[in-house]
């Protein structure tokens, strides 16, 4: 019997394998689930390329039983489909938003800007890191809201 993966944190990411190319073979691509809690690899699915792990991923999910999880996956997969089969599953999923997707990214920015302004009573956490890294200063700024009904009224993919 497999372990409960109640509050748990699977990360969902796709990875090209270095050194898996030779000129006239391309470089391996790895979708995988990874678990935060005991640091391994729960699933994993190799794609045809990059571009194709959009279609991986359902496949992922239906490897674990993932009720209770919450799981996170980068904004070149925050498809509706997916966020579907992740609710249908039991679980909770975190999905990031980037300008790669237009109509979402710019509602969200309005939904935060309208609240960051007061123009909103709606409670949200914010956190802001700032590190040195790569030979540099970094600000992460981090926004969390559980209020998404205002984005079904937005263009979105």
């Amino acid at each position: 019997m497999c372990p409960s993966l109640v509050g748990q944190h699977i990360a969902i990411d796709c990875k090209s394998v270095r050194g898996s190319h030779d000129g006239k073979q391309s470089a391996i691509h790895l979708v995988s689930e990874w678990s935060s809690a005991s640091g391994l690899t729960l699933g994993q699915v190799q794609t045809a390329d990059k571009g194709n792990e959009i279609t991986a991923i359902p496949e992922l999910l239906a490897t674990l039983d993932v009720k209770g999880a919450i799981i996170t996956i980068d904004a070149m997969d925050c498809q509706r489909g997916i966020a579907a089969e992740i609710v249908a599953g039991g679980a909770d999923y975190v999905l990031a938003v980037k300008d790669n997707q237009p109509g979402p990214a710019e509602a969200v920015k309005l939904w935060f800007d309208a609240a960051d302004g007061g123009k909103m009573d709606r409670p949200f956490w914010d956190d802001i890191q700032t590190e040195k890294d790569h030979g540099r200063m970094e600000t992460r700024r981090c926004l969390v809201t559980n209020d998404v009904a205002w984005l079904g009224q937005h263009d979105q993919n």
